[in-house]
C-alpha cells in the first residue's frame, strides 16, 4: 500500500507541475528564490515547514500541496486562493468584472462546481461586491480559506508520507563512499 500511495502522489504532482501556468507564480519574501520544477533538496523541502508562505511560494511545493489537497478532496481551496491572487493583479476594470463573475460562479454561489466552504454572510457580501468589482471583493473569503488551509490542511501535509519522503536525505550507498 505504501509504495502505491507515493506513486499516486508522484502522478498527481507531475500533472500539477505540467499544468502549472505562469499566472500561478507567487512571489516569495526572499525574492527570486524557489522557482524550480525540480525535486527540491531535503533542506529546501524542510523550509516549507517553517512557514505556509514558504510552501506556497515554491512552485514544486505549491504543486505538492495541491496534489495533497486533491487527495483529501479539498483542492478547491487552493484553486480559489490562486484565483484570488491572480484577480488582485488584474489591471483592467473590464477584466476585473469578468474575472469576479467567473470566481463567483466557480467557487462562491450555491452549488458552484468548486464551491468553497464559507459562511452565508460572506457569500452575500461577495454577491453584492462583484456588482462593482474591486480588487478587495474576495479578501474576506480569501483570508478565511487561507486560514483554513494553514490551520488544517498544511499541518496534515507536513505529516504526510509524501512530504516526509521529500525531507529525507538519500541514503549513502557503498558505491558513493568509494568502497
Amino acid at each position: 500500500v505504501r509504495s502505491s500511495s507515493i506513486k499516486d502522489w508522484k502522478t498527481r504532482l507531475s500533472y500539477f507541475l505540467q499544468n502549472s501556468s505562469n499566472s500561478t507564480k507567487i512571489k516569495s519574501k526572499k525574492a527570486g528564490k524557489h522557482r524550480t520544477y525540480f525535486r527540491p533538496s531535503p533542506e529546501e523541502a524542510q523550509l516549507w515547514s517553517e512557514a505556509f508562505d514558504e510552501l506556497l511560494a515554491n512552485k514544486y511545493g505549491l504543486a505538492a500541496f495541491r496534489a495533497f489537497l486533491k487527495s483529501e478532496f479539498c483542492e478547491e481551496n487552493i484553486e480559489f486562493w490562486l484565483a484570488c491572487e491572480d484577480f488582485k493583479k488584474t489591471k483592467s476594470p473590464q477584466k476585473l468584472t469578468v474575472k469576479a463573475k467567473k470566481i463567483y460562479n466557480d467557487f462562491i454561489e450555491k452549488e458552484a462546481p468548486k464551491e468553497i466552504n464559507i459562511d452565508f454572510q460572506t457569500k452575500n457580501m461577495i454577491a453584492q461586491n462583484i456588482q462593482e468589482a474591486t480588487h478587495t471583493c474576495f479578501s474576506a473569503a480569501q483570508k478565511r480559506v487561507y486560514s483554513l488551509m494553514e490551520n488544517n490542511s498544511y499541518p496534515r501535509f507536513l505529516e504526510s508520507e509524501f512530504y516526509q519522503e521529500l525531507c529525507k536525505k538519500p541514503p549513502i550507498t557503498r558505491a558513493a563512499q568509494g568502497t
